[in-house]
């Protein structure tokens, strides 16, 4: 009846559904339907007003485009009564007597509402939380909601562009503190006040629970901490949501951040680096794409029993080694950039890499970071990406298929004026008249971070994409040695020797 509903991006929006009596079909109003007399444009008409009333304006609103005969009128008739009869369809109401207790209540709330959806071990926590500590869920909301619209006055707010999390990712993250469990299929058990040895409930070790996960939820609602884990993803080199491969890194990287932080003392700088790096391979690798409550349940085991911070950093540290090793850079990586997945983790990794070096777009004086990040955003992104070798080029060379032509490997970052101008050049014309823009010196380093390969422009399409992905991948590398103070140690040695 005209009420807004609430949506997924937690904007509250009316929605109207338009109905052609006629055909018995419902639609989305737009302007087709706006135009066309058949379609009652808002069916909440018809609910908020006598159905005879309804039919009246219906018919006389369509006579004015067109004849209409007995047998229209009464269908017509049929349908909106029929529509008009949905405000007396018997629902099934379900009576608890005062004898039922809030376990039950929340039992049978989840059985109910899983009818017409599976829910999820999230969904039941959130709806066990509703029953017990309802302002804990709200305050999970109602921070989701704060990560994505700003708040009255110019207070501290979770407001940023780089991770907006679903109440649910929060539960997670507090979940994984208090419990030290990537799986959630045990926490409701847990929170009910399940002894999961002996199978027995007890209300004290159910308030017991609840206590400790009330006490992790502060420390992940904290804006001073959300604050500070957000300025190390950008010091990750990750500057916005949309170049983000996987919020379930994310998740998991904040647990770390805070269990570093809170429980093992670690000093601020050495866990921001610490965290940094781990995100980066995280998101470099897809650690958490497949299968993350198995691999967050095995990474928080990782976790010494002692409090000892030094522990904590150098079990991150060996995972880290232990993944990005020489095969990996050498090896692995340029395997892994020969796809065309739009939102590959190596691609964004690669994006993320520029940021760190400080490199400059692709034709540009400014830096990948800066475009990134932007003082206000217009029509366009500052930053786009560029087929190196475009699209419609290639189409001529009759090479047309999407996983031939988007490969991570034709991809690289220009501002968008340069990218729209480029169109359908070939590599080998516009690249001179961008050349001609740079000193010697500038144009390869530009080369370096953008990876490509001397004479490239004269190259065979394949050949080029070939040759580019190990060049991408040192890039990539690069982007990890100037997390972990390795580059500069290596470029100042260069240094020397060249002396």
């Amino acid at each position: 009846m005209k009420e807004p509903v609430l949506r997924d991006n937690f904007e509250h929006e009316r929605i109207r559904i338009a109905f052609n009596p006629l055909k018995g079909e419902f639609a989305v109003p737009d302007a087709t339907t706006q135009r066309q007399a058949e379609f009652i444009t808002d069916i909440s008409e018809v609910f908020s007003q006598d159905s005879y009333e309804t039919i009246s304006q219906y018919l006389d609103r369509l006579r004015q485009t067109r004849e209409v005969d007995k047998d229209e009128e009464r269908h017509i008739a049929k349908a909106i009564g029929r529509l008009a009869g949905l405000k007396d369809y018997p629902f099934v109401a379900l009576e608890l007597t005062q004898s039922a207790d809030e376990e039950q209540v929340a039992d049978i709330f989840v059985r109910i509402n899983s009818e017409g959806k599976k829910l999820n071990q999230s969904d039941f926590i959130l709806t066990l939380m509703s029953v017990h500590w309802d302002g804990g869920r709200t305050d999970l909301e109602q921070f989701s909601i704060a990560t994505r619209k700003p708040t009255a006055g110019n207070g501290a707010s979770p407001l940023n562009p780089i991770f907006r999390p679903e109440p649910d990712q929060l539960l997670r993250v507090g979940v994984g503190i208090a419990f030290r469990r990537g799986r959630l299929e045990h926490v409701y058990s847990v929170l009910r006040g399940k002894d999961l040895r002996t199978g027995e409930f007890s209300t004290e070790l159910r308030s017991k629970q609840f206590g400790q996960l009330k006490a992790a939820q502060a420390k992940v609602l904290n804006l001073t901490h959300w604050a500070d884990f957000l300025n190390v993803v950008r010091s990750a080199g990750y500057r916005h949501q949309r170049y983000i491969s996987s919020e379930g890194a994310l998740i998991f990287a904040y647990q770390l951040y805070l269990i570093g932080r809170t429980e093992y003392g670690v000093e601020p700088y050495t866990l921001k680096q610490t965290i940094a790096r781990w995100l980066y391979m995280s998101l470099l690798t897809g650690r958490y794409t497949s299968s993350p409550e198995s691999r967050y349940e095995t990474d928080l085991k990782l976790l010494p029993d002692s409090r000892n911070p030094t522990e904590f950093v150098k079990a991150l540290s060996e995972v880290e080694a232990a993944t990005l090793t020489d095969d990996y850079w050498v090896k692995t990586l340029p395997l892994e950039l020969a796809t065309s997945a739009s939102r590959g983790p190596s691609l964004f990794a690669y994006y993320a890499a520029l940021v760190l070096c400080e490199a400059k777009a692709l034709f540009s004086k400014q830096k990948v970071a800066d475009l990134l990040d932007p003082p206000a955003i217009g029509n366009k992104k500052p930053l786009e990406r560029h087929h190196i070798f475009p699209k419609s080029y290639l189409k001529g060379l009759g090479i047309s298929e999407l996983r031939e032509t988007n490969q991570i490997a034709n991809y690289t970052l220009v501002e968008w004026d340069d990218n729209l101008a480029i169109s359908d050049i070939a590599p080998k014309d516009y690249w001179p008249q961008y050349a001609d823009r740079f000193s010697k010196r500038e144009l390869k380093d530009m080369m370096n971070w953008h990876a490509l390969p001397e004479g490239w422009q004269n190259l065979p399409y394949e050949d080029f994409l070939v040759a580019r992905r190990p060049l991408i991948a040192t890039v990539i590398r690069r982007g990890y040695e100037k997390l972990a103070g390795i580059h500069e140690a290596t470029t100042l040695s260069s240094d020397r020797q060249a002396r």
